[in-house]
């Protein structure tokens, strides 16, 4: 099953509540801070909604 590697690359300072949620509840907490979750619609979703601070690649197992 493929997975996404996401990486924080814009602060979540003055950000509206939703999309810092939406980086915690990815796990991603610090600036430059990079996770792997699996490859689903509500993760696509959820890196969908905070594109603009983040950058996301496919990565395959």
């Amino acid at each position: 099953m493929a997975k996404l590697k996401i990486t924080l690359v814009n602060s979540t300072i003055g950000r509206k509540k939703d999309q810092k949620l939406t980086a915690i509840a990815l796990g991603l907490t610090k600036l430059n801070k990079t996770v792997v979750q699996l490859d689903n619609p509500q993760m696509r979703g959820m890196v969908n909604k905070i594109s603009h601070l983040v950058t996301c690649e496919e990565i395959s197992e």
